[in-house]
């Protein structure tokens, strides 16, 4: 027989409402000014219930990032590799730059910079390599080093400044598979 966890079952209605909070707030006044008093108050939920559940905003934010980062990334199968590889690249490029999963998954990989419990919470959960592979597996090999391949151009792009604009992706999805 089962016995029942300790403390009341986690709501998903307060969860939703914290991972919405975290969001919105890191787009309205960015990492460096969160707090978890901000946030629960933001989702409408005591701090207590927030605390029950992650210990630092940086784990809330995780969260969220790869649950959305999970549903943004996903690219359907195509008939044509290169179509196939250039949708992810252009999901990639839309996701690090105008997707607020991916203005935290930024965030995250700034903090990580200074703060080695958020450094470790990055690297416990590979994001853009775990979709990466999910392309990979179905058009070519999907090696760590094919992932760093694909995933690399236009991430240090993206995080270089250079206008996404001006990336093409068609170009990268032909010279990854031809290469």
């Amino acid at each position: 027989m089962n016995q029942p966890k300790a403390g009341r079952p986690r709501s998903e209605q307060a969860r939703e409402a914290v991972l919405h909070a975290v969001d919105d707030m890191l787009l309205e006044v960015g990492y460096a000014a969160m707090t978890m008093k901000a946030i629960a108050e933001r989702a409408g939920v005591g701090r207590q219930t927030v605390y029950r559940w992650w210990s630092t905003k940086a784990e809330i934010l995780f969260e969220a990032s790869v649950a959305d980062a999970e549903e943004e990334l996903a690219v359907p199968p195509a008939d044509d590799p290169r179509a196939e590889v250039t949708a992810y690249l252009d999901a990639l490029v839309v996701f690090l730059t105008r997707s607020p999963a991916g203005a935290a998954y930024r965030a995250l990989l700034a903090a990580a910079e200074h703060d080695p419990a958020v450094k470790a919470l990055v690297a416990s959960r590979d994001v853009l390599g775990d979709s990466a592979r999910a392309v990979l597996d179905r058009v070519s090999t999907a090696s760590d080093q094919a992932v760093a391949r694909l995933v690399g151009p236009p991430f240090f792009w993206v995080m270089s400044g250079r206008d996404p604009a001006a990336l093409d992706t068609a170009a990268l999805a032909g010279d990854f598979l031809d290469g």
